[in-house]
């Protein structure tokens, strides 16, 4: 038989009635999950649904402070019923064994509803003020005064018995690690392993401790260096810098005059050669106040005087030049060009080897001198660095990767600039520098970072108005075009050297 109980606005939805042979079932189903409590009084069964209570932020218990209750669950409701008796419940649900000390006195009145056990022992203790100790499988418990007269007298015996007990002596070698900062952890403030008679001495040139204590504290020591005392690990640490130039520059030029002369008897001539001076050799024309000229004695300024426009290629690749010599005057033309592409590469592979947790750096380049002159007129030289760098400080992580705190700066001289002062010139410093922390598996390369650079530039230099003249105006006009490319890429490879490897 079903009972729908939706009305009753309760947790509970339904109510099935069921029999199984001789045996009544009940099945309830309700709307989430609840904390039930069953029990029977005389004929009536009584069925009880809570709303499950949320557990507080436990208190540290009183044998573990950072103890998590995770005892089965149980429920206790009794009132003015002996300590004694309630610690033996207790004892009996979960199976431990308790010793109960015979100052344990009093009564206790408690209601818990579906708890650990474990939680309600120290609910009890801390009720009751006492406390606990677990020798095994065996838990003695006793008022917290007693257990701790207990200690205290048994901590007076002990320090009684290291007083009357005889102090030894012991050397002991140190293979890996610094003798005088073991000491220091041996006999620190504070966590010092030496009783209060003992000592510590180091022997720095064989790297040997020498300690006179009890034998307790010697074994204390003793193990302290086991386990520091041992090899650190090391990595090598490869980095390449990798540095790519691409360059394409093209420039045009040109250089143009129109000069007039004096009557010219004679016919006239063309001269055609790479430079404008050639092309005025070829027609044999002397300069004024120049005696010479074989040919045609027609006196004329000299060449760069000549030039009305005057825009050539400061160091051209090839040049043609033309000298036209009519009867009253000279005409001069020269065109220069220059076309360059280039592409270079720059690699720089720093290897270094670090020891775990400890700085290394290497270092490899020049120092730039420079004058300076102060303000009394003295000159001292001074130097500027340019050099390539890696720094690294590595850490490895028990999975065998390589934490690595990177700084790597590849310089190299820039322009010289002039200082302001008389005579004095610094050069500048172009400086690629990357500061980074990574996280690197054994072995593995990895892309640190890179910076592209492109510059593209187009410089035209002309005569107002005659250079934007259509078809003739490239007499008066220069143009430069520059494509520059740059490319900067860092790598790094660690690998961890395992016991014997070297470095190849």
């Amino acid at each position: 038989r079903r009972l729908d109980v939706t009305d009753f606005a309760t947790p509970v939805f339904t109510v099935d009635a069921l029999r199984a042979n001789q045996d009544a079932r009940l099945v309830v189903t309700a709307a989430a999950e609840y904390d039930q409590v069953a029990y029977q009084t005389d004929n009536q069964f009584t069925l009880e649904l809570k709303p499950p209570v949320e557990q507080a932020a436990v208190t540290p218990g009183l044998f573990d402070e950072d103890r998590e209750y995770t005892g089965e669950r149980l429920t206790l409701n009794f009132q003015d019923l002996e300590t004694r008796a309630v610690l033996q419940l207790i004892a009996d649900f979960s199976g431990l064994n308790i010793v109960v000390s015979d100052t344990v006195q009093g009564s206790v009145t408690l209601r818990l509803q579906n708890v650990p056990w474990d939680q309600a022992l120290d609910i009890v203790m801390t009720t009751k003020g006492l406390d606990m100790r677990r020798n095994g499988n065996v838990i003695i418990v006793a008022p917290a005064e007693e257990i701790a007269a207990r200690e205290q007298a048994e901590l007076e015996a002990l320090q009684a018995l290291q007083v009357l007990e005889p102090l030894r002596s012991e050397f002991i070698q140190v293979n890996y690690a610094k003798a005088a900062e073991l000491a220091t952890l041996i006999a620190g403030e504070g966590n010092s392993l030496l009783s209060e008679r003992g000592t510590v001495a180091i022997d720095e040139r064989t790297n040997t401790l020498l300690v006179n204590d009890t034998a307790g504290s010697l074994a204390n020591v003793r193990r302290l260096v086991t386990t520091l005392d041992i090899p650190v690990r090391q990595v090598l640490i490869e980095s390449r810098v990798v540095i790519v130039n691409d360059d394409y520059s093209r420039e045009l030029g040109v250089r143009f005059g129109a000069t007039a002369v004096n009557d010219n008897s004679g016919n006239g001539l063309i001269g055609m050669t790479g430079s404008g001076s050639g092309a005025d050799n070829m027609l044999g024309v002397p300069t004024i106040g120049t005696p010479g000229g074989s040919i045609l004695p027609v006196p004329v300024p000299p060449l760069a005087s000549r030039y009305n426009v005057n825009l050539p290629v400061a160091s051209p690749a090839g040049s043609i030049a033309l000298a036209i010599l009519g009867n009253d005057y000279l005409v001069d033309l020269e065109l220069s060009a220059l076309q360059a592409e280039g592409d270079g590469r720059v690699i720089s592979t720093p290897r270094i080897v670090a020891t775990n947790q400890r700085e290394a750096r290497i270092l490899q380049g020049t120092e730039i001198p420079y004058q300076e002159s102060s303000s009394s007129g003295a000159t001292t030289v001074s130097f500027k660095e340019a050099v390539l760098s890696l720094s690294v400080v590595p850490q490895i992580t028990p999975d065998d990767r390589i934490i690595m705190d990177l700084t790597i700066t590849k310089d190299s001289v820039g322009e010289v600039v002039s200082s302001g002062q008389a005579g004095g010139f610094i050069p500048s410093i172009d400086t690629r520098e990357l500061v980074t922390q990574v996280v690197v598996a054994d072995g593995e390369t990895v892309v640190l970072g890179g910076v592209y650079e492109t510059e593209l530039r187009s410089a035209t230099t002309s005569v107002p108005g005659l250079g934007n003249i259509p078809g003739i105006g490239y007499l008066f006009r220069s143009r430069t075009q520059t494509n520059n490319n740059a490319e900067l890429l860092i790598f790094v490879t660690p690998k961890i050297l395992r016991d014997g490897a070297r470095l190849e």
